[in-house]
């Protein structure tokens, strides 16, 4: 493996070992659950290195974290009660570990997830919590995505532990009827999951088709459970595989992102397209509307355009203003602005922005600023379009935005 695959598998392995480690001894002793799989990732790195890779990786590193655990456990002054009460199936090697990280590891990530859902952990927190634990992502990369300060993610997540291990005896308990009342929050959870695989804010990837397809994974897992069997998963379901239709046509060979209209529409994966709409069909039945299903439709929408020009963007415009009904933001204001600039014109655009109370933190994001800049550069105002680039350069999350940025400037420019 290269450095950037080894360090991308183990991203993914992460969250698979916290889940079914901390099932086996409880969410009580996450902490020392961390430092066992950092161990085994370390270990690793050092070990594959020198010998090469093992033939099952996975297992490999689950087995070093495994007795990093137990080594750990005996050293403490309550060993005696955690191994008295998990019995002999932790302290004893997995012996058929081929069906522990294929089967069992799935199972053991959805049930984490809503264990990280409890509703005694504050709503960030929650996300917070998942993203960490479950995803891999790091303090700065949660920041990025819920435009908070490391600082401020940092607390939120140690106080979240701390409410996980002061729980006595607490084991990943078995799904149940409470577990109903969680699922709008793991909802969010995997959303964000899947929109960090398909536009990272990390520098060195642009496209992460394995957090996708892990996000995947665990909404199927979802929409397939007796207990998360909803039109919101349906649709949450719809939305990611119609985004992934798309993937293969998002890069070019060097691996820079693509504007839409640059994409190669033959590109697009029409297995994915079909079951997009199978699930999107599917969350339709009943009285029920989420911001998913809004977000499904724009994607459906881009997903059966012939081609950039003939997008119905009026249909896309309302479906952000359902968005926006639904799940009020000001983030959904601006990505109607944007549809209703392709529809109407750049002023039309601008128009629906203005007088509205922005927030300060989407002024000073990399988001509102290209597409302000977007906009007052087609609609002729150059002077105000130059501030907003310059702002936007000083606040792009990685190298590859900042380019697909640049491109839409030049042939702006050009034009």
């Amino acid at each position: 493996m290269t450095d950037a695959i080894v360090e991308h598998f183990f991203r993914h392995e992460y969250g698979k070992l916290i889940a079914v480690l901390s099932r086996k001894v409880g969410v009580q002793y996450l902490a020392l659950v961390e430092d066992a799989v950092q161990f085994a990732l370390l270990a690793g790195v050092e070990v594959w290195a020198r010998d090469g890779q093992p033939e099952n990786p996975s297992a490999w590193l689950y087995r070093v974290a495994h007795n990093q655990l137990l080594s750990e456990l005996r050293q403490r002054q309550s060993r005696e009660r955690i191994l008295t009460t998990q019995g002999t199936a932790f302290e004893e090697a997995c012996e058929d570990d081929d069906v522990l990280l294929t089967d069992d590891f799935s199972d053991d990530m959805l049930r984490m997830l809503f264990v990280c859902c409890r509703d005694d952990i504050p709503h960030q927190s929650q996300l917070i919590l998942a993203l960490k634990i479950l995803c891999g992502f790091s303090i700065q990369e949660i920041a990025l995505r819920l435009f908070l300060t490391e600082a401020n993610v940092y607390k939120r997540y140690s106080r979240a532990k701390k409410i996980l291990q002061a729980t006595p005896n607490f084991v990943a308990e078995d799904f149940d009827k409470t577990y109903v009342q969680r699922i709008p929050a793991v909802h969010k959870v995997l959303y964000l999951l899947f929109t960090e695989g398909y536009l990272s804010s990390r520098a060195e990837y642009a496209v992460r088709l394995e957090l996708c397809d892990e996000a995947v994974r665990l909404t199927t897992m979802l929409a397939n459970h007796r207990y998360g069997k909803a039109p919101e998963s349906f649709a949450l379901l719809a939305l990611m595989y119609l985004h992934l239709a798309r993937m293969a046509s998002r890069q070019d060979d060097a691996g820079s992102l693509l504007l839409l209209h640059q994409q190669d529409r033959s590109m697009w994966s029409v297995p994915h397209i079909q079951q997009g709409l199978h699930w999107l069909e599917k969350s339709a039945n009943g009285n029920v509307f989420s911001r998913y299903h809004a977000e499904a439709g724009i994607a459906a929408e881009h997903c059966m355009a012939p081609s950039f020009s003939a997008t119905r963007w009026d249909n896309i415009a309302s479906c952000y203003q359902a968005i926006e009904a639904a799940s009020p933001s000001p983030l959904h204001r601006l990505n109607r602005a944007i549809a209703i600039a392709e529809l109407q014109g750049p002023e039309a655009g601008l128009k629906l922005l203005q007088g509205y109370s922005t927030p300060a933190w989407l002024l000073e994001s990399f988001h509102w600023n290209a597409t302000l800049a977007d906009l007052q550069w087609r609609a002729g105002n150059r002077e105000v379009a130059e501030r907003y680039r310059q702002s936007a350069l000083k606040v792009v999350p990685n190298e590859a935005q900042k380019n697909l940025m640049l491109n839409r400037w030049r042939m702006l420019d050009g034009a």
